[in-house]
């Protein structure tokens, strides 16, 4: 049997949801967005994942990276294909959006985005004007231009 995952990741909690190949739910929770404890969890789960899926956002080099280096089939998704696959979606929560991007890897309609090493996103991240970062969120923004910069080295 074959088994499809679906991450929706944010700062602090990654949302996971394992479908199989007949769309029907095997597994979800919610796990720290680190990936030692992503890494983890797929080798408990036993399921061998054809496809995991994550929509690209600040952590997505870090957690695609190490996933790969696991040996895990990491698939980094267009966000804005993702929304418009699951716009139709009653209720948008981190918990429906695993399960969308799951049922997205599973059925293979999905384009996937090149993910730049994490030494040339952290420069990326580096270059952006700190104002930006500061003035939009307070706290939230200043811990993820932290986590960008520093947990990828």
């Amino acid at each position: 049997m074959e088994y499809f995952a679906g991450l929706d990741v944010s700062l602090e909690e990654t949302a996971i949801c394992i479908v199989d190949d007949t769309g029907l739910i095997v597994r979800e929770a919610r796990i720290a967005s680190e990936p030692e404890a992503l890494v983890a969890f797929f080798r408990a789960s036993g399921m061998a994942m054809k496809r995991v899926g994550l929509e690209a956002c600040s952590l997505t080099a870090w957690l695609h990276q190490a996933l790969t280096e696991a040996g895990i089939a990491a698939i980094c998704i267009e966000t804005r294909q993702a929304k418009a696959a699951m716009g139709a979606m009653p209720n948008k929560t981190d918990r429906n959006d695993a399960r969308g991007i799951a049922r997205i890897m599973r059925t293979g309609w999905y384009r996937a985005v090149h993910v730049k090493r994490t030494l040339a996103a952290d420069r990326g991240v580096r270059c952006w004007p700190r104002g930006e970062w500061y003035s939009i969120n307070g706290a939230t923004w200043k811990t993820a231009y932290a986590r960008c910069c520093v947990k990828p080295g």
